[in-house]
């Protein structure tokens, strides 16, 4: 006999005579459906239900009848590429690309004819074991990808747990370690820019822009009146040239306040480089269109030679930005609005690399006590 079912929104829970908790829920097609396992405790079963409609609000959910039981992972892989979306939006094509490179490169030749339900985790360690040991970033996402597709193929109750289960697999120590550039190196490496591009490093510095951000920047961005650069698009390279999205996350929709010895530089930029017309490109190509990265490191490794600073690579300039803003006292809330991140773990990391200032910033607290 069962008890009474409890219901929790769209689902109902029932405890079966075994003891153990069943649960039913509606799917968005209008079928009423069971889980396909049942749970020892109450409160797993209503996470599970919590997970459920998480999946169906992101409109990640399939049709588990759709599915065939036995489905070789390439199938499933390439299933799983086609409808994957990020809060409940369809994955940028630049992230497809790279998915589909890890897929072909390094996980197709082991796992492509296997089928979903037959990998297991000895499988997973094996394979492990000998891919891309000395390449460790690459391996971690690679590791990182196989799991997330594992973790959606136990959503559509194709497998009952996920057999990624490599603990620390996932992540890969930063193997270039940033040495944020001073004032004055940034002054150098702004100096031995073309006056074209030079902006470009004060944008990508002292406002701590993305690379994508900043090619795609146009004049009516710009907000010169309220002190403000309105970033709500980015560009991103795929293999067929430029495309125009969205920031990387809804955090990254966001307005920049500029710091003030920033706006004449962007008023002589308007002045010089940039045509009357809203939507001309702040830093265009000569054929007017979108700037290549080609085009930008050619100038760029000169001037970081100049400076003396050949490690810096042009996405160091952010975090050099971020640096010195988390030197001004800013906190994290404000940290993750100007740099557009939607978690405070990287400002964090900004905030820890401004600690590091302590001697510069004692000997400018000496500075002021001898005026």
């Amino acid at each position: 006999m069962t008890t009474p079912s409890k219901k929790r929104g769209f689902a109902s829970i029932t405890q079966m005579r075994s003891k153990r908790f069943q649960v039913r829920y509606t799917a968005p097609n209008g079928k009423r459906l069971t889980a396909g396992k049942t749970f020892y405790a109450i409160e797993d079963a209503q996470a599970w239900i919590t997970d459920k409609r998480r999946e169906i609000d992101r409109s990640q959910w399939a049709d588990p009848d759709d599915l065939p039981e036995k489905i070789a992972f390439r199938a499933y892989a390439d299933r799983w590429l086609i409808n994957r979306q990020v809060a409940g939006r369809p994955i940028k094509e630049r992230t497809r690309q790279h998915y589909q490179a890890i897929l072909d490169d390094h996980l197709l030749d082991t796992f492509e004819d296997k089928l979903v339900t037959a990998i297991k985790p000895r499988d997973v360690r094996d394979w492990y074991a000998k891919t891309l040991t000395d390449k460790p970033t690459m391996r971690s996402h690679a590791y990182s990808l196989l799991r997330t597709i594992m973790a959606s193929a136990v959503n559509d109750e194709l497998i009952d747990a996920n057999p990624c289960r490599i603990v620390g697999a996932g992540r890969s120590k930063r193997v270039h370690k940033i040495r944020p550039a001073s004032v004055k190196e940034l002054g150098v490496l702004t100096a031995e820019m073309p006056e074209r591009l030079q902006l470009m490093v004060t944008l990508a510095s002292w406002c701590a822009l993305r690379f994508g951000e900043t090619v795609e920047l146009r004049r009516g961005d710009v907000d010169l009146s309220a002190e403000v650069i309105r970033i709500r698009r980015a560009a991103t390279r795929t293999k067929e040239g430029y495309a125009i999205t969205t920031p990387k996350s809804d955090a990254g929709i966001r307005d920049v306040d500029i710091p003030p010895h920033v706006i004449p530089l962007i008023e002589t930029h308007l002045g010089k480089f940039v045509d009357p017309a809203r939507d001309a490109l702040l830093f265009p190509a000569d054929h007017g269109g979108h700037l290549q990265p080609s085009t930008l490191y050619r100038h760029w490794y000169k001037a970081r030679t100049k400076a003396n600073r050949e490690d810096l690579r042009w996405h160091d300039l952010r975090h050099s930005g971020a640096v010195l803003a988390a030197a001004t006292g800013a906190s994290i809330a404000e940290l993750m609005e100007r740099l557009g991140h939607s978690s405070a773990s990287a400002a964090m990391r900004y905030q820890h690399a401004a600690k590091g200032r302590g001697r510069e910033i004692a000997a400018l607290l000496s500075k002021l006590a001898d005026e």
